[in-house]
């Protein structure tokens, strides 16, 4: 058994020892403060329009770079370059269905649209995603990885339904609209757009991911904070979050390869791994694929541009196409009150019958004659409607105007 003088040494050897571990590891942790952390979203990327030249290799602070450069996960976005108006563009609809959804509408008025439908609950099925999850998420984001390498000039990203609400309303609420009447040009220059031009809902002020509070309209809200650190690691979370609903968007072969296919792959793997359920985790990314292909938190672009340059219906001004707006909200609203007349014509024709009129309250009685003034005036407003909305397509021809409109210099000879 070893004495006490014995063991000094040995203890010695063991403080220098340690000593030297804090040393090292506190040095060491100093040192990674400077690096890019990156938590499985792909390689870190610099912002070299705020980094200095003489920026030391780790991005912190020296005597000669007092500030530290600047890491993100987003690259820096350069607007496109439009086609010539003889150019044959490459075009693809990406689209999911359910296996009970019909999409007959694509062959009978699109056939001439490259398309990759995917159904989402047959794995049987030629195109599937690998999991049923995050609604339509899944798929757009399977489809960018399996054709990184073959894309073509622009991919739209659309939804199995033709008819829904959150169409565009000056095109009928009709996808096949939408597509045919897309100008690629706008996709090639902007390199991201999304299809819906009304704002509501979804800006100009929408998503808060700050916000803790259950909200009923937006329940996904709540969640962004935390979804967005674990997605985009080296972004300070946003105050706020806003594009048009309802991820239906088309993007251009250059914007979806000025993002790392690696970065696609993680995406893709938040959503296989996130214990948020389906509807939630794809209700996340519909208000982030904008900040995905433009580095932008915020993208509403004016309404009456959007369906200007996007869709060649021009307005003279933005103040006609607001007066459109309005007078299309004040038809629906005696569309409404024509429905509620008649509901109440046959509640009387019932009570009548029943012998119960007797019970009837006054507001429960239709207003003679207001019928027919209801008639008469949707009849006439959705005539002038009709008119002002062909007008401006007939406007939207022209490419000048269009290109005044959306603040775009023309040469003659120009295109969309």
């Amino acid at each position: 058994m070893l004495n006490p003088r014995q063991l000094l040494p040995l203890l010695a050897i063991a403080a220098t020892g340690f000593f030297c571990f804090l040393y090292y590891s506190t040095n060491i942790q100093q040192a990674w403060r400077g690096l890019p952390q990156v938590i499985g979203m792909g390689d870190a990327i610099k912002d070299e329009a705020k980094a200095s030249p003489e920026a030391s290799p780790t991005g912190a602070a020296t005597a000669a770079n007092p500030t530290p450069t600047k890491w993100k996960s987003i690259p820096h976005f350069e607007h496109g370059i439009g086609k010539p108006i003889d150019f044959n563009f490459t075009k693809v609809l990406v689209i999911p269905r359910k296996s009970d959804e019909e999409v007959d509408w694509i062959h009978d008025f699109l056939p001439e649209y490259q398309t990759a439908v995917y159904v989402v609950d047959n794995s049987r099925a030629p195109l599937h995603p690998p999991k049923n999850k995050g609604h339509e998420v899944m798929v757009y984001l399977s489809w960018i990885i399996d054709n990184y390498e073959k894309l073509p000039d622009v991919a739209m990203f659309m939804h199995a339904h033709r008819w829904t609400w959150h169409n565009n309303e000056l095109l009928d609420l009709d996808a096949v609209e939408i597509v045919k009447r897309l100008n690629p040009n706008r996709v090639m220059r902007e390199g991201y757009v999304n299809l819906r031009c009304h704002w509501d809902p979804g800006c100009p002020d929408w998503m808060h991911p700050g916000e803790m509070e259950d909200d009923k309209a937006k329940h996904e809200q709540k969640l962004l904070a935390k979804a967005w650190s674990e997605l985009f690691p080296m972004d300070p979370i946003p105050n706020v979050l806003a594009q048009p609903c309802c991820s239906q968007f088309a993007v251009s072969s250059e914007r979806i390869r000025a993002i790392p296919l690696q970065r696609f792959v993680s995406y893709r793997d938040w959503l296989l791994r996130t214990p948020l359920p389906d509807s939630l985790s794809g209700r996340i990314w519909e208000y982030i694929w904008q900040y995905v292909f433009t580095g932008e938190n915020v993208i509403c672009p004016n309404e009456h541009v959007c369906y200007c340059d996007g869709y060649g219906v021009c307005f003279e001004t933005h103040d006609h196409f607001s007066k459109w707006k309005e007078d299309k909200f004040n038809m629906r609203g005696w569309e409404y009150e024509l429905w509620d007349w008649h509901d109440k014509e046959e509640l009387v024709h019932k009570a009548m019958v029943n012998g119960e009129y007797e019970t009837l309250a006054e507001e429960d009685l239709p207003e003679p004659g207001r019928d027919k003034w209801l008639e008469q005036t949707i009849y006439r407003l959705k005539l002038d409607l009709a008119k002002r909305r062909d007008e401006a397509i007939e406007r939207g021809n022209d490419p000048r105007f269009r290109a005044e409109i959306a603040g775009r210099e023309w040469h003659e000879g120009d295109w969309f």
